[in-house]
């Protein structure tokens, strides 16, 4: 697949990756399964009026929750082999990525360290330059969202590896990133309070809210802020962002809002009818690499 332009593909992710040109992708961030062990679907719930039930709402009236079974986009996320599976589809995201391009990779604290071992691996070029020179920050993404361990410490971060093809030359806009509140604002001034700061390497950013409009059904959804941040300062306006895990298409809106073009990949059917009503209004071209075939082009 040579055609950049906005373009969603459903297929294999390795077929579609050996397809396109070498450095043709000014950016690309994955959200890979996470080797969870346990298949990955959204849960909702239903309350029901019930005089019996475990919570009590407006003027003391009882309600229960109900599981509503079978609703959003799931995965399984059980890899025997994990690192084998992710390997040769990250050798060719390494040539599809442009000269100066970034790659953002998004894991959980169960794979991370294996997966920077596989990346500093893939972006050494004997002679020329390591992969621990190429990459330039593990970010934190710290929420604090969902359910508490009793025996341990909650896990409430992701971790997101930046890797330049280039260690000296990349694209990097930190004045076009959003601003944050200080921590102590009394510290620094009333000017300094009201302007913010720029980010550092810890994210602090609310998940995707399960009620919210963002919410598009998709299991394991990233937060459209997180991805525009990125979009924003790693790349430049009319270049080309692509998501091969693209699931929800969260990538896909962020590049689009900001003048960018996408190429979204999954091999989900499920995933394919969310990313065409979410990115409709941007007219994305709709390819089918898959073996049935089910997909229109456009």
């Amino acid at each position: 697949m040579n055609q950049i332009g906005n373009t969603i593909v459903r297929g294999n992710n390795l077929d579609v990756l050996r397809g396109m040109k070498v450095g043709s992708m000014e950016l690309i961030y994955v959200d890979p399964p996470f080797n969870t062990g346990r298949r990955q679907a959204r849960t909702q719930m239903k309350t029901v009026r019930d005089e019996a039930g475990d919570r009590v709402g407006f003027g003391g009236r009882r309600y229960r929750t109900e599981l509503v079974e079978g609703t959003g986009a799931g995965y399984g996320d059980r890899f025997d082999d994990f690192i084998g599976f992710l390997r040769p589809r990250m050798v060719e995201a390494y040539r599809v990525l442009s000269e100066t391009g970034s790659l953002f990779f998004h894991i959980d604290y169960r794979e991370v360290h294996y997966c920077k071992v596989m990346l500093d691996e893939i972006f050494t070029v004997e002679g020329k330059v390591s992969g621990r020179e190429c990459f330039q920050n593990e970010i934190i993404w710290a929420y604090d969202y969902g359910a508490r361990a009793t025996k341990r410490w909650p896990a409430k971060h992701d971790n997101i590896l930046w890797y330049t093809k280039d260690p000296m030359r990349y694209t990097f806009h930190l004045n076009d990133t959003d601003r944050i509140p200080y921590m102590a604002p009394g510290l620094v001034g009333a000017v300094k309070a009201a302007r913010g700061k720029t980010p550092t390497d810890v994210w602090w950013h609310t998940i995707v809210s399960p009620t919210g409009k963002e919410k598009t059904g998709y299991a394991t959804q990233k937060p459209l802020g997180v991805l525009e941040r990125i979009v924003r300062v790693h790349s430049n306006a009319g270049e080309t962002v692509l998501d091969f895990f693209a699931g929800s298409g969260t990538t896909g809106e962020a590049a689009a809002k900001h003048g960018r073009q996408f190429v979204m990949v999954d091999e989900s059917a499920e995933a394919v009818e969310v990313m065409k009503k979410r990115l409709e209004r941007y007219s994305p071209r709709l390819v089918d690499a898959s073996p049935s075939g089910s997909v229109k082009r456009a």
